[in-house]
């Protein structure tokens, strides 16, 4: 799931000329602090960025949907 929307953040901002940067903070972030540590590759910073926001998704996702399950269960 995280991997899906961090995809579609990295697809739509070329496509539509408009930057979602509040949306992929997290991952930009953690390029911004990380990439030096790889040796400053663009492919990197884009990886790590990619990385990020499908971790930081995929946990959100799965809090949103465990508490739809436990509210639905009670």
């Amino acid at each position: 799931m995280g991997a899906l929307i961090s995809t579609v953040l990295l697809v739509l901002e070329p496509l539509t000329d408009f930057a979602f940067l509040w949306l992929e903070w997290p991952g930009i972030s953690a390029a911004y602090f990380f990439r030096g540590a790889v040796g400053g590759s663009t492919v990197a910073g884009i990886a790590i960025s990619w990385i990020v926001n499908a971790l930081s998704y995929g946990l959100g996702a799965f809090v949103i949907l465990s508490a739809f399950r436990v509210l639905r269960d009670a």
